[in-house]
């Protein structure tokens, strides 16, 4: 994926002043030290040249989002067609190519070369004028801060490319009675491209029975290589292998990258994928439990903003208050990719799903700060709600709990965090990421067209009734 850098001008500056626009430009496109590559398009004179860059970067599956820069002054008028037309996420740069003002330098020539403060202004009217989505980044362009931010709204893009084309893959149906993970997926398709169907639990069962054991072998020598055998069970271990294999076969036959299963829906199965999704999951598929599509498809987005990154699949189970911590877990699928130290796989049985005791990789999350964050379906609208938390070592050993966990404390504090996230309507599933930044969140929302809620140092139970009732009135249809 590259991101387009396009300059904006005009013809009445002459051709000497636009050959140094467009080798400034270069430079700055060439100086960006950001995830994803930053390309140098063009040096944009006129509206049809807009039009036609637009129409290109729309078509070009590998054109993440743009970048505009007015170097010179670009009067507006002549950018509005193009940006009409642009459904590639866009970041204003407010920046100019020189730091400071030269005392020596300056005359009629510099003010005319240099006038992005001029230029920038005019360019910003019109997004504003149109009330186009748009991240804007003011700053100077060698600034390793400003070169951050600028990485932020990288990831958001990818995040937002990677959004829709999302398919996910559901292995029978929700949770019975269960309101929250529940939704509508034609909106969730309009809104943010997902593809949500279902395949039934015996085409998985199916797809299974043609694992072969040689295929297993070598799925088994991955395990051993990544995490510690702590089990003489190997037939559970192989058969969380089959498992993966089987899930994993459907999703790349059908293009997908995300999927959800249910514990009330495993006919034909022995266990219930524990290991083998945990696995799935630290390649980079998304996963949500219980029939909860939409974390499914929230970690997916959010793994593919951070390939490398630490980011799970999580549920809130139980709190401690003298210790004002969150226990966070699942009778199965947290993903390896947030454990502290090398994970070990163990066999025990789950009480729950009535099935054979599932292989599973136990674990203690890393400590650091970190955020949760949940998608849900208030109704006409979707809501992403994030919290910032900082996860700690378990102070426990809890030998009797063989489960992948963590423990946190939420924003802005154990009880007002409680509430507010109670107020917000968040799910008992999140997301958990270590990487992911409030800009990215932000830019991510803004371009889809989401409802975001925030809570975090500053957040208070009062003020965020307020903003959620602002929201009802914003988001009325």
């Amino acid at each position: 994926m590259k991101f387009w850098f396009i300059a904006g001008s005009q013809a009445m500056y002459g051709e000497e002043t636009l050959r140094r626009v467009e080798a400034d430009a270069k430079e700055i496109a060439a100086g960006l030290k950001v995830p994803f590559p930053v390309v140098y398009k063009m040096t944009a004179k006129s509206n049809a040249e807009i039009c036609e860059m637009v129409k290109e970067a729309n078509y070009d599956e590998d054109c993440a989002g743009v970048i505009t820069f007015c170097h010179t002054f670009s009067p507006s008028k002549m950018w509005i067609n193009g940006l009409a037309m642009l459904q590639k996420p866009w970041l204003h740069f407010h920046t100019q190519f020189n730091e400071s003002i030269p005392n020596e330098e300056i005359d009629m020539d510099y003010m005319n070369l240099h006038q992005s403060a001029h230029g920038d202004r005019e360019h910003g009217f019109i997004g504003a004028r149109m009330r186009l989505p748009r991240a804007i980044v003011a700053g100077y362009w060698k600034d390793p801060q400003v070169q951050a931010k600028i990485a932020d709204w990288q990831r958001a893009a990818i995040g937002v490319q990677f959004s829709r084309n999302l398919k996910i893959v559901r292995f029978g149906d929700n949770m019975r009675e269960v309101a929250v993970t529940e939704g509508d997926k034609v909106e969730v398709q309009i809104k943010l491209g997902w593809q949500v169907n279902t395949w039934a639990v015996g085409d998985l069962v199916k797809e299974m029975d043609q694992v072969t054991e040689a295929e297993i072998d070598a799925l088994v020598k991955e395990y051993e290589a990544a995490y510690d055998i702590a089990t003489d069970d190997m037939e559970a271990v192989r058969y969380q292998a089959r498992e993966e294999i089987g899930i994993e076969r459907i999703l790349d036959r059908v293009g997908a990258k995300a999927f959800s299963n249910t514990f009330e829906d495993l006919y034909g199965m022995k266990q219930l994928p524990g290991l083998a999704t945990q696995h799935l999951m630290a390649k980079g598929y998304g996963f949500g439990a219980e029939g909860d599509w939409k974390t499914a498809g929230l970690t997916a987005v959010v793994k593919a903003m951070y390939p490398d990154g630490a980011t799970s699949f999580m549920e809130d189970y139980t709190y401690d208050y003298p210790h004002e911590l969150i226990l966070g877990a699942h009778m199965l699928e947290v993903d390896p990719s947030i454990a502290a130290d090398r994970p070990r796989i163990e066999v025990h049985p789950l009480g729950i799903g009535h099935k054979e005791p599932p292989a599973r990789i136990v674990f203690e999350g890393k400590a650091g700060a970190a955020k949760v964050l949940s998608m849900i379906d208030v109704g006409g609208r979707l809501r992403l709600i994030v919290q910032d938390v900082v996860c700690e070592k378990p102070f426990q050993s809890m030998p009797n709990l063989p489960v992948a966990r963590t423990m946190w404390k939420p924003a802005p504090d154990f009880l007002r965090g409680l509430e507010c996230w109670i107020i917000a309507g968040g799910a008992h599933h999140t997301v958990l990421s270590y990487d992911i930044t409030d800009d990215t969140i932000r830019d991510f929302a803004r371009i889809m067209g989401i409802e975001l809620v925030t809570i975090n140092a500053d957040t208070t139970p009062v003020a965020l009734e307020r903003d959620l009732m602002l929201g009802d009135i914003i988001y009325r249809r």
